[in-house]
C-alpha cells in the first residue's frame, strides 16, 4: 500500500502553537509538514526570524516541509495582480528556506462562478506569469481544486493542465472540496490522473458539504487511494481535517460557517487514524 513515511498534513489546525504541532506530529510518527501557518500567523506573513526559528524547530524534532501551504491565488480575478505576486515572490524564497520544491495555490475567486470560461484568459494570463517565474527559480506549482475559484470543477482543472501542465505545474486533488461542488470524485480523479502529484486528504458528506473523518464520507477516499496505490504513487498525503473551527479557519473558508470551537489536538489525531485504516495499517 502507498507508503505511510510519505504522509503530511496541515499541524496548524492541531494548534497554533509551533511547539504543540511538532509534538503531535513526533506523537503520530509523521515526518513532514504542509505549513500554512505557525504561532497564528499565516505562511506569507512570515518575518525572517520566525522562519529561522520554526526551521531549527522543525530540525530538532525531525520534521521536514512537504509544501509551502500558500494562500497564492486566493484573491478575486478582478483584484490587482501586481501586489500579490510580489507574495507570490516571498512565498517562492520561503520554499527555497524551507527545503521544498512544493508551493500549493488556487486559480482566482470568480464574481460569477457560475461562467468560468468568461474569466479564463485572465486567469491563464496570470498562471503563466506565475509558472514562468517558478521555472526559473525551480519550484512546483501545485493546483488545488478548490470551492469558488476558476479551478473548482474537475473539466476546469483538465483545461488548465492539458495547456499548461509541466514540470513546474502540477495537480493537487481534494476529495472534499470536489464534493462540496457537487463533483464526483472517482469522476474527477480518472479526468485528471495524469496530473495529480500531491493529495489533501479530507472526506465530506454529498448532501451537506459536511467536512466528516477520513473515509466516512461520500469522497470514495480508499477507491481512489487503491487507484493511486496501482499508479505506484510515491508523492504525498497531506491530511487537512477540517473538523473543528481553529484560528485562521474563516480566512481560508469563505462563507463556511458550519465549524465549531473544539480541541484541534484530537481532530487531528483521529483523521490521522482513519487515514491510516485506509492505507491498511
Amino acid at each position: 500500500m502507498l507508503e505511510q513515511s510519505m504522509l503530511s498534513g496541515f499541524a496548524d489546525e492541531i494548534d497554533s502553537s509551533f511547539d504543540i504541532q511538532l509534538r503531535v506530529l513526533k506523537e503520530l510518527g509523521q515526518k513532514y509538514i504542509e505549513l500554512r501557518g505557525a504561532e497564528g500567523i499565516g505562511v506569507v506573513d512570515f518575518t525572517d526570524e520566525l522562519a529561522k526559528e520554526l526551521k531549527e524547530k522543525m530540525s530538532a524534532a525531525g520534521v521536514k516541509v512537504s509544501a509551502i501551504g500558500s494562500p497564492i491565488g486566493k484573491i478575486g480575478v478582478l483584484d490587482d495582480f501586481a501586489p500579490h505576486f510580489e507574495k507570490y515572490k516571498r512565498i517562492v524564497e520561503l520554499a527555497h528556506y524551507f527545503d521544498t520544491s512544493y508551493i500549493r495555490m488556487f486559480s482566482f475567486y470568480l464574481p460569477d462562478e457560475q461562467q468560468p470560461e468568461k474569466y479564463r484568459d485572465e486567469v491563464f494570463d496570470r498562471l503563466v506569469q506565475m509558472i514562468s517565474y517558478a521555472r526559473k527559480e525551480n519550484v512546483v506549482l501545485l493546483h488545488e481544486n478548490e470551492k469558488g475559484i476558476y479551478g473548482a470543477m474537475a473539466a476546469q482543472c483538465k483545461d488548465m493542465f492539458e495547456h499548461l501542465y509541466g514540470d513546474n505545474f502540477q495537480g493537487i486533488f481534494d476529495f472534499a472540496n470536489f464534493i462540496q461542488c457537487k463533483q464526483e470524485t472517482v469522476a474527477a480523479f480518472e479526468l485528471l490522473r495524469p496530473y495529480i502529484s500531491y493529495f489533501h486528504v479530507k472526506d465530506a458528506m454529498w448532501e451537506s458539504g459536511e467536512v466528516v473523518l477520513p473515509g466516512t464520507g461520500d469522497g470514495k477516499l480508499s477507491e481512489i487511494l487503491n487507484m493511486v496505490d496501482q499508479d505506484h504513487f510515491s508523492g504525498f498525503l497531506s491530511l487537512e481535517p477540517h473538523l473543528f473551527q481553529f484560528k485562521g479557519f474563516d480566512q481560508l473558508e469563505m462563507g463556511d460557517s458550519t465549524k465549531v470551537e473544539g480541541n484541534g489536538i484530537m481532530a487531528y489525531k483521529a483523521a490521522s487514524h482513519y487515514l491510516k485504516k485506509i492505507l491498511g495499517d
